[in-house]
């Protein structure tokens, strides 16, 4: 990366500011906690410039959404529908010394594009996400490169082999864990800051990356409390009776599916002795066959796809985070507190949630706390609902996007 007063020199001289904004999944729908991020730091870079995007979709479905509602935004739009396999990756990367994430996303044709539009000469400013987008960055460019790592992968594929024991997937995890940290080091001394979801990963990422890795900076993420509003008239779900319990995420993710099979096999058993009808709904797409099991077991909801979250949210008695691995922000969390429903997240989940335990959400480590926690809010209703307002007023005071992502345009050197 180069200095942003370059940047600004040209600006000067009348150069019209480019950025090109370069996504591991395309932003459109804002539907999981990546494209939220990504979609909203997409609205802010097009308040601040035109903005030329290369993505990925997992689908065509995908693709065809994100085309139908970014193609009008942007200066030009390229998606790729990725159709590499994992064992092909692997396999790839193994030969080829290289971390399997970046294999994941590795087109000939994404590199040829953005070769392309940077040969132009109009792009004057880069912000790339996730760390998969690192290797599409030319090796030479003399404007303002910004790279959103949003969490430190690395760190999450070396807790994967630390929790794993079984072979060959602890030596896989290990091995990402060593060649993603590497990797994630020496793109952050090519740019000219990185950023993270939270102020605890940049503090990892320092720790880790070593001196001269450029500026580490957070950018939390945000919650749009217009949409995630209680007051709202949404439809009911028919959710039967007794106290409900709800989880929220995306079903085929790791740390959710071991959240959700924790809760109902150690925790929800532990919760019926006090509340012999009270009900866990898992609210998500793409449930794997494990979670889908999990509906076998009484008081048990799996749901699937839902048309929109916040319904769930609204009839939830409590929301829960019983997440054994977190990084990051969990949007989960924001969502549920600007809904003003009381939580119960695991230590792990709240990290990097700047809320008050004890009068925003309630904080629990093992299965006995959350257990307890959980059935303190089913006691006692009154008590759950200022809590949820608390969380709330919490949310819009400290999480608005707009201003979680005002640093953008100083980062870049360009005037909001």
């Amino acid at each position: 990366g180069g200095e942003p007063h370059r940047a600004a020199d040209r600006a000067r001289a009348g150069v019209m500011a480019e950025i090109l904004f370069l996504v591991h999944r395309a932003p459109w729908p804002p539907d999981r906690g990546d494209r939220i991020r990504s979609w909203h730091m997409f609205e802010a870079l097009a308040k601040l410039a035109p903005v030329h995007v290369a993505a990925f979709a997992d689908n065509e479905a995908d693709a065809a959404l994100a085309r139908d509602k970014m193609a009008p935004l942007c200066k030009s739009l390229a998606i790729e529908v990725r159709k590499v396999s994992r064992t092909l990756a692997l396999a790839q990367a193994v030969l080829k010394r290289e971390p399997v994430s970046n294999r994941l996303f590795r087109s000939a044709a994404l590199a040829r594009h953005v070769d392309r539009l940077i040969g132009q000469g109009g792009i004057t400013h880069i912000v790339a996400f996730s760390g998969q987008m690192a290797q599409y960055l030319p090796a030479r460019f003399d404007g303002p490169v910004l790279m959103d790592f949003v969490d430190v992968d690395s760190a999450k594929f070396a807790t994967y082999a630390e929790q794993d024991k079984r072979q060959p997937l602890n030596w896989v995890h290990a091995r990402e864990a060593r060649m993603l940290g590497a990797w994630e080091a020496e793109v952050a001394r090519r740019v000219d800051a990185s950023l993270f979801v939270s102020e605890a990963e940049a503090a990892l990422f320092r720790g880790r990356s070593g001196p001269g890795a450029g500026k580490i900076c957070a950018v939390e993420n945000g919650i749009d409390t217009d949409r995630f509003d209680p007051g709202l008239a949404l439809d009911r779900v028919e959710t039967g009776e007794g106290p409900l319990a709800v989880f929220t995420g995306q079903m085929d993710y790791r740390p959710n599916i071991d959240a959700v099979r924790w809760f109902v096999t150690d925790i929800l058993p532990l919760i019926r002795q006090r509340h012999p009808r009270a009900r866990f709904a898992i609210v998500g797409r793409a449930p794997t066959d494990e979670v889908w099991a999990l509906e076998s077991l009484p008081g048990v909801t799996v749901t699937g796809e839902v048309p929109d979250v916040r319904p769930w949210l609204a009839a939830a008695d409590a929301v829960v985070a019983p997440l054994l691995l977190a990084r990051g922000v969990q949007n989960k969390l924001l969502e549920a507190m600007a809904m003003a429903r009381p939580v119960v997240a695991s230590a792990a989940a709240a990290t990097g949630i700047d809320a008050t335990p004890g009068a925003h959400l309630l904080v629990a480590q093992d299965a006995g706390e959350m257990a307890e926690a959980v059935c303190s809010l089913f006691d006692d209703p009154m008590g759950a609902a200022t809590m949820g307002q608390a969380a709330r007023a919490r949310m819009i005071a400290r999480y608005g996007w707009d201003a979680r992502l005002a640093p953008l345009g100083d980062l870049l050197g360009l005037p909001a």
